[in-house]
């Protein structure tokens, strides 16, 4: 123990006792700029319009919106949200990780009940000076949402804290995700194999395989949060909060039969 009454330690000292460099100690984050935020936030906006937009597609339209930006920032920026264009066919280009990927194995199949498919992805949140991720894990023949989950980042934790959840109710037959870093980890795979579900991936570059999750995230963004501005993580985790819930027990969907997903998830009347 230090004695209340002892002499500071110097930081460089302190710096060698806990093998760190120096200058970590001096580091303070910077925030993000108004003009990244902006960009960031358009970005995410026309991607729901066009995904099939790369960088360089997208730096001409923030060009022509008035809000200038070089195709390196807009690769760099896209990276950064895990926004991947659509491409009209497989991407056969050399993989940048050694993490094993799994075959698509929906082509051609219809989920026919609960628990057959799901899908988990992750999508870009804004908030006024800043983002978030939230990542969800869908029924494709409900549309009802298993579990979901925000972070300020997109490490691992928060996607492995949402699958955990959903497998504490239900295990599918097939679960479905893109190729990202996150689910194509040995911790990510290892969980969700383990439960005995089949793992399924889709193409790289082929965000439309996961059709079903795309379209709920237009929906979370179109009906709600572009509608909201955000001001804190907090307000945006209690306005999706409610948002959700609202969507599995509330919300009709036409493709249903004009009834809300947790009805047709757990086959009985939502009281």
């Amino acid at each position: 123990m230090v004695e209340p009454d002892a002499p500071e330690v110097p930081l460089s000292a302190q710096a060698a006792l806990l093998s760190l460099s120096r200058s970590s100690l001096y580091y303070q984050p910077t925030p993000p700029s108004a003009a990244e935020l902006a960009a960031k936030h358009r970005i995410d906006e026309l991607y729901l319009e066009f995904p099939y937009y790369g960088a360089r597609r997208m730096a001409a339209q923030l060009c022509r919106d008035g809000q200038p930006l070089d195709r390196k920032t807009a690769r760099r920026y896209m990276q950064e949200m895990d926004l991947v264009a659509i491409y009209p066919g497989p991407n056969l280009s050399k993989r940048q990780n050694a993490h094993r990927v799994y075959p698509y194995l929906l082509r051609d199949v219809t989920p026919h009940a609960p628990n057959h498919v799901w899908g988990m992805d992750i999508t870009y949140i804004r908030l006024q000076h800043g983002w978030m991720f939230l990542v969800a894990v869908l029924d494709w023949y409900s549309r009802y949402i298993v579990s979901w989950r925000l972070s300020d980042t997109l490490e691992l934790p928060f996607v492995l804290e949402a699958a955990q959840q959903a497998l504490d109710q239900a295990t599918p037959q097939i679960w479905n995700t893109d190729q990202g870093s996150q689910f194509t980890s040995p911790q990510f795979t290892q969980l969700i194999l383990q439960s005995g579900a089949n793992l399924s991936m889709d193409g790289k570059g082929r965000a439309l395989d996961n059709i079903f999750t795309e379209r709920l995230w237009r929906t979370i963004k179109y009906d709600h949060v572009y509608l909201h501005d955000f001001a804190t993580p907090r307000e945006a985790r209690l306005s999706l909060s409610w948002f959700l819930h609202v969507y599995n027990e509330r919300r009709l969907h036409e493709s249903l039969g004009y009834r809300p997903p947790a009805e047709v998830y757990f086959a009985k009347p939502v009281a």
